[in-house]
């Protein structure tokens, strides 16, 4: 097989978490692009329609399911639906993320806390759980949480949401540790400053990004579409012995320091 031949996803069914917007949907764009089955989700049913009856239009294969991934019944009617529909599951990107907070940790309390580590961590484990006897039966799968630079390096005042992305970094690699002998392969995805809803207080703040492109090797912030493709290469066979590895996509940011 050729390496163009790995990196085909055709056959795959693909479940994209946050997919309606931002990073979620270039992810979910080029995974059908590459062939992938894929289901579209995020909290309003019609928004993911929306996605999905637009990736059909130009022929690719997809469904919009809605989930809250804070919610456990939401969670488990996104796995059930995605069987029903395609009886199988390949790759599971959980992108979904929320930080309704910015500022000093000692600022925060306890139910922006919970809130936050719900959504960032708790979430992604347990869809994790869900998908995992899927891809046990099936041989194989491919989980790629989607983390942040940082998760490993704060920079922001963004504290806790760099707690729950350092946390989702863990959490991948003990499902690489545990899952590995089942063919089940788990990465992380670490962003940097994107122009996304979700970092619109960062981008949208002249002065972060004046220091942020001034110490950053590429001098600018990405787009959305840049983080796609190290998505492609971890989802597909062309990254087959990838692993429990810590890929951060941040035009250098982590070397700028």
């Amino acid at each position: 097989m050729s390496i163009k031949q790995k990196f085909d996803l055709s056959g795959k069914v693909a479940i994209v978490t946050g997919s309606s917007k931002g990073i979620g949907l270039s992810i979910a764009k080029g995974l059908a692009e590459n062939g992938a089955k894929v289901v579209i989700s995020s909290r309003k049913q019609d928004a993911v329609d929306a996605i999905a009856k637009e990736l059909k239009k130009v022929g690719f294969e997809a469904v919009g399911i809605a989930c809250h991934v804070g919610d456990e019944q939401q969670r488990i009617g996104l796995i059930k639906k995605t069987i029903e529909k395609y009886g199988r599951i390949d790759i599971l990107v959980n992108n979904a993320a929320i930080n309704p907070y910015y500022g000093p940790l000692e600022a925060s309390d306890e139910e922006v806390f919970d809130k936050i580590m719900n959504v960032n961590v708790k979430a992604p484990w347990l869809l994790s759980n869900l998908a995992h006897p899927y891809m046990k039966a099936q041989g194989g799968g491919s989980i790629i949480n989607i983390s942040s630079v940082e998760g490993i390096h704060p920079g922001f005042k963004l504290g806790l949401y760099s707690v729950t992305k350092s946390a989702l970094i863990m959490l991948s690699k003990n499902q690489a540790k545990e899952w590995g002998k089942h063919g089940i392969r788990s990465n992380t995805v670490c962003p940097g400053l994107v122009k996304t809803k979700l970092s619109e207080a960062l981008w949208s703040n002249e002065k972060i990004v004046a220091g942020y492109t001034g110490v950053v090797p590429l001098r600018r912030i990405a787009e959305p579409d840049e983080l796609a493709g190290v998505v492609m290469l971890l989802a597909s066979d062309a990254g087959s012995y990838m692993t429990g590895g810590v890929y951060s996509v941040d035009g250098g940011y982590l070397i700028s320091g």
